[in-house]
């Protein structure tokens, strides 16, 4: 049986989902607002920012529905593949990272311009490199929690710390079915212990300090499909069990600002050659996605 294409040898896109900008023109229709920038910095967090049409949502869930099938000829590129990372077979979340490797479709979502020019914005203007991706899949009726954690704790093995989350729903996401609900201006507690990710949804209380606790005011980021929220690497994130009829589906693109180290002599990601520490994120599992005028790499 002939091997499946590994898209991450890939750096630019190779399907006609996106069309990307030929000139600076073209770019600026992408640009946020030095409003949504200040609010991002603020707050740590933006949301609501249109990155993809339906039916480019369309395509991602015909994807999504075949690499989410354990037999799928492609799954041996994953760098983890959990079809329920909960201990609990009444409470699913399916979570896997990697598949940007798989498809066409979540490999080009990389390169999305909506995506690489508000991720330069809110990095600083910096160039954006990439770390890597995931879903977050909760059925209907049944689909589990994702704990209140910060993204940055599970990352320190680069550094320095000049990440970015950006999640996008392929469902409608709101309280009923299990949006992501941030904590506002927690990206400013420092770096908290982790919990575990699928395991008690409170496991981060443990963590805080009493003015922690009192400032502990969740906000419900509800979304259309196709839209997506943006967040600081310290920002306090979680979300709630999915007990509606619909289910609630996303991606996940992590990234960083090119410059970023490794930490560590260990893998970095199953699969992935070693980086050792000291050395720079590069080569052909962290690409450029977007070069910054103003870089000098």
């Amino acid at each position: 049986m002939q091997s499946p294409k590994d898209y991450s040898i890939d750096h630019q896109p190779v399907s006609q989902l996106f069309s990307q900008p030929q000139s600076a023109d073209e770019w600026e229709q992408y640009r946020l607002s030095d409003e949504q920038v200040t609010f991002f910095h603020e707050n740590g967090y933006l949301s609501n920012v249109k990155l993809l049409e339906e039916w480019q949502v369309d395509q991602l869930n015909e994807e999504l529905a075949a690499i989410a099938e354990p037999s799928h000829p492609g799954n041996a590129l994953f760098y983890e593949f959990h079809s329920n990372e909960s201990s609990d077979p009444d409470a699913v979340l399916f979570h896997s990272l990697g598949h940007w490797r798989i498809t066409p479709g979540f490999h080009d979502i990389l390169w999305n311009p909506a995506f690489v020019m508000a991720a330069s914005q809110l990095l600083g203007n910096q160039s954006v490199r990439f770390w890597h991706d995931q879903l977050f899949c909760k059925p209907a009726l049944h689909g589990g929690v994702v704990a209140w954690h910060q993204d940055y704790s599970y990352w320190t093995r680069t550094q320095p710390m000049q990440h970015l989350t950006c999640w996008t729903g392929l469902d409608d996401a709101n309280i009923d079915n299990g949006c992501l609900y941030y904590v506002p201006g927690s990206h400013k507690w420092g770096l908290l212990d982790k919990p575990e990710l699928a395991g008690d949804m409170e496991g981060l209380m443990d963590y805080l300090n009493e003015e922690q606790k009192a400032e502990f005011n969740p906000v419900p980021i509800e979304m259309k499909k196709g839209y997506g929220t943006f967040h600081h690497p310290l920002m306090v994130h979680g979300s709630y069990a999915n007990t509606s009829e619909r289910s609630r589906r996303a991606f996940v693109i992590n990234v960083f600002a090119d410059g970023t180290l490794s930490n560590t002599d260990d893998v970095l990601l199953e699969g992935v050659p070693v980086v050792h520490r000291g050395n720079k994120m590069e080569g052909q599992f962290f690409p450029l996605l977007y070069e910054a005028e103003n870089s000098a790499s």
